[in-house]
């Protein structure tokens, strides 16, 4: 029977790439979506390229009663969850001084909230299955901050923080519980930006050039997957040497 992985947030960018990758290692897919979006058959066709299973759930991460619906179809659909990848978020950038009360609270509630919605719901399976793993999307910025990024950069420092604690929490059950935290990694949300942008991040890390997520997705796999059985409650940076 096929491990079978959750995937929030999954109809493009780096959720996108971990669910396609996953699939192709062999994994039934589960991927979660918050609206209808012209992606979603798209991502579901690329994973069931790879003769497995891709089973697609709408949900917003934000809303704990939505987690708590979508885990169940799930496991009605699989009967387990054998590898939780909390990728689903957002951003809403400007400097704190300009920052709506709203747009602090819109993302905490769906980067941070929306991992502890998703994993309170699965945790008492996998803890019933006394193994599992769980894989945290952080972002590098929720170690060194940035400017314009106060409400994002909190978030993803409160992932850090959740994933270490709940680490230690259920490592007895052979659950363990990491981090990645992406550096600039050419997505959508890098495509809009001009060249000369792009050129300027680049100079300033070492390896010279922004990731993929393609650079991200294999690290999850090697996280997901037996190779990864001595290490949890870490973080692990996908930056190209940009925070050391």
């Amino acid at each position: 029977m096929n491990k079978v992985a959750l995937i929030t947030g999954a109809t493009r960018g780096i959720g996108k790439q971990i669910a396609i990758t996953l699939a192709q290692n062999g994994y039934d897919i589960a991927i979660n979506y918050r609206k209808e979006n012209e992606e979603l058959e798209n991502t579901k066709k690329e994973i069931e390229k790879n003769n497995v299973k891709c089973f697609s759930v709408q949900g917003d991460v934000s809303n704990f009663e939505d987690c708590e619906r979508f885990v169940k179809e799930i496991i009605n659909e699989f009967g387990k969850i054998d590898v939780l990848v909390n990728n689903a978020g957002i951003t809403r950038d400007t400097l704190l001084a300009r920052m709506k009360k709203e747009d602090f609270d819109s993302v905490i509630n769906t980067n941070l909230g929306g991992t502890f919605n998703v994993t309170k719901n699965v945790i008492s399976y996998m803890m019933k299955a006394r193994g599992g793993r769980i894989i945290n999307i952080s972002s590098v910025v929720g170690i060194v901050g940035n400017a314009g990024q106060t409400n994002y950069s909190a978030s993803k420092a409160g992932i850090i923080g959740f994933t270490k604690s709940l680490a230690k929490e259920v490592a007895s059950r052979n659950i363990l519980v990491n981090a990645v935290a992406p550096g600039f990694i050419e997505t959508q949300m890098t495509d809009v930006l001009k060249d000369e942008v792009k050129d300027d991040i680049a100079k300033n890390i070492p390896l010279k050039r922004m990731g993929t997520t393609q650079d991200v997705a294999n690290v999850v796999k090697f996280l997901a997957s037996d190779d990864s059985s001595y290490i949890t409650g870490q973080v692990i940076n996908v930056d190209g040497g940009m925070v050391m």
